[in-house]
């Protein structure tokens, strides 16, 4: 037997070589649109435990293309004016279905962000003048009765472009905002208001305010990475201090709205390393350029930083393209991909030019200088108020693009985009269907705890399965907009033990998270990953 096993483990082995080197060759990634008008520009998604993406752009646009349900119509106001409106600016997409469905909210969601708690309600804070102190939230629904609920002053500050991160014990800490230099927590502990955050006055920029939609990660010794303007600390929200200040970013050039890169928190595998990567955005002097009308080429570098590390160096890495107002988004295999964008300008009404059509998968555990690798082009431009996310099945849900004060349609520069796409990276490829896992147990929607041995039992379709690749991901759905992802984080379980269970089946045990710190209570999507092909992703539920 162990003969037998040995040479399936040889014979997978050398054909995931000869699939992978095939790979490298082929035309990377498929583009579908799924609906071509959902009534709004995906400004803002999140993915739901349900497999339904809540979306919504702004309220005091005007009319929308969705119309509310029942002939209802709502009194919407800028703080100066009122108008009726009988369109939604919020939806549901289901993705079973690739359907719309219509959804009330009542304040400006514009420029807002957002966090699902740890029993996978949708928390989403501040907005514009009429949003700007408002929570509101969502909670998930089987039947098609979920809609949105707001808390008028629900936040001590008003928050707009503010940064959301969901923490250990459940609660949301906000971030920043517009002329905000503090922070505050949802929900609040009794007397509790907001609290000053010197980092964001040492970061702003006074004329350009480069520091919003600051990109916060949680580490994994419970304290914040926040990242702001081109310099970044190490911060103890308990106590309220800096607990380590990090090297400027080389160039110092800004990577933060209006500037707009991007980052992520790189796969984590235990609780003691913690990557972060940081990629394009505008040089300085990009956002005055633009204003004046000369659209500055983006930034084609990505920094990349050991958080933990005793002495923290930026190590430069450089992309195909510069890019800004781009998205990253971590796909279940441990790579990166890095999606959207503008080759030249900022984000701002009309201040982005030549769109980046071709996404780009970063492999972090590459060497440096053979990371980066360009993928098949969209045709559709997705620049400021885009977005993109993971769904389940390991595509990536793609949408929005508005670059105009208003909406505009027609034959005009960078027309509103009211569609969605899908792209499906070369894993989904039919090529890899004999080698792509199918999880059979534990049951989606299971609930786990930390610090325990997990079983995860699934099939290969070929038969064969190569132990020394085989992982377990989970995922944490994210809330996007304006580039960044908030709460986005994967982690490679630990522990792993292939054994065959019957004809083509297999079972591998892994071990759950320590803590809340390396993985905060909430829903994941867990995958099985066979070499770079994941499976279907189930849902868990960490209590």
């Amino acid at each position: 037997m162990t003969r037998i096993l040995m040479r399936v483990s040889y014979v997978l082995l050398m054909l995931f070589v000869t699939h992978r080197n095939s790979l490298a060759y082929a035309a990377a990634g498929r583009w579908d649109l799924l609906l071509s008008n959902i009534g709004v520009s995906a400004m803002h998604m999140q993915l739901l435990y349900t497999d339904r993406v809540v979306i919504y752009d702004r309220t005091d646009f005007g009319p929308s293309n969705i119309t509310l349900p029942g002939g209802k119509c709502l009194k919407y106001s800028n703080g100066t004016a009122s108008w009726p409106d009988c369109t939604a600016h919020s939806v549901e997409y289901d993705v079973a279905t690739n359907s719309i469905r219509p959804l009330t909210v009542l304040t400006d969601v514009w420029c807002s962000s957002g966090a699902v708690m740890a029993d996978g309600t949708l928390v989403q804070t501040g907005g514009f003048r009429s949003g700007n102190h408002v929570v509101r939230i969502y909670r998930p629904c089987s039947d098609h009765s979920c809609d949105w609920d707001e808390i008028s002053e629900g936040l001590a500050q008003r928050r707009w472009y503010a940064t959301n991160q969901i923490l250990p014990d459940g609660r949301v800490i906000i971030i920043g905002g517009r002329k905000q230099f503090n922070y505050e927590f949802y929900p609040k502990k009794p007397s509790e208001t907001s609290f000053f955050l010197p980092f964001l006055v040492q970061t702003n920029d006074p004329k350009i305010e480069n520091n919003l939609y600051p990109f916060v990660f949680l580490n994994v010794d419970g304290n914040l990475f926040i990242f702001a303007n081109n310099r970044a600390i190490l911060f103890d929200y308990i106590k309220g201090v800096v607990v380590r200040s990090y090297p400027t970013i080389p160039g110092g050039d800004p990577r933060n709205y209006p500037s707009t890169g991007s980052a992520a928190l790189l796969p984590l595998t235990n609780n003691v390393a913690a990557n972060v990567l940081v990629c394009g955005g505008a040089p300085k002097g990009a956002y005055i350029n633009a204003k004046k009308g000369t659209f500055t080429g983006a930034l084609n570098t990505c920094g990349r930083i050991q958080i933990n590390d005793p002495n923290p160096r930026w190590v430069m890495e450089t992309m195909p393209m510069g890019r800004v107002m781009g998205d990253i988004v971590l796909l279940p295999n441990g790579n990166v991909l890095i999606i959207n964008g503008a080759a030249s300008g900022t984000a701002g009404w009309e201040l982005g030019r030549d769109p980046v059509l071709n996404p780009v998968i970063y492999r972090p555990d590459n060497q440096v200088g053979s990371r980066f690798e360009m993928q098949n082009p969209s045709t559709a431009p997705r620049m400021y108020h885009s977005s993109a996310l993971l769904l389940r099945d390991g595509r990536v849900l793609v949408g929005g693009n508005n670059p105009h004060k208003y909406s505009k349609f027609g034959n005009i520069l960078y027309p509103t985009d009211l569609s969605l796409e899908a792209f499906s990276p070369s894993y989904l490829d039919s090529n890899s269907a004999n080698l792509r896992p199918k999880i059979i147990s534990p049951d989606s929607h299971s609930e786990i705890g930390y610090v325990q041995l997990l079983d995860i039992q699934f099939s290969i379709p070929g038969g064969i399965v190569n132990g020394s690749r085989i992982v377990a991901t989970m995922v944490a759905p994210s809330f996007a907009t304006h580039s960044f992802s908030m709460s986005q984080r994967l982690l490679v379980l630990r522990g792993k033990v292939v054994t065959v269970v019957g004809n083509s089946t297999f079972r591998i045990r892994v071990a759950t998270p320590v803590s809340g710190h390396l993985a905060p209570t909430g829903y994941y999507l867990l995958f099985v990953v066979h070499g770079d092909i994941p499976s279907e992703g189930i849902w868990i539920h960490i209590k």
